[in-house]
């Protein structure tokens, strides 16, 4: 009989609690606020990530560190020679 009487309560409770939450509002700006506050809840892990370096470094992981040495070094670049191409003579 108490568990009936529990569940009864509560559901009771519940309907109440539905019908008040139904009729209350809120004004824009705490809406705007709260939208605000729920972006930068839920992004603060890479805002944090990118001040603090936690997060992996995927161009560091990528290239290893003697190619980085090397490109620190001067590069030459060289005018490509010219390629004289020639059609094929037509059996014709």
């Amino acid at each position: 009989m108490a568990v009936w009487f529990a569940c009864f309560f509560l559901l009771f409770a519940l309907a109440e609690l539905f019908d008040w939450a139904k009729d209350f509002t809120l004004p824009l700006p705490i809406y705007i606020l709260g939208g605000a506050f729920l972006a930068v809840a839920s992004n603060y892990n890479k805002l944090m990530g990118s001040y603090f370096n936690s997060t992996p470094n995927v161009i560091r992981d990528i290239i290893p560190t003697q190619a980085v040495e090397q490109s620190s070094q001067a590069v030459v670049f060289e005018a490509p020679q010219p390629v004289e191409h020639s059609l094929p003579a037509s059996d014709e």
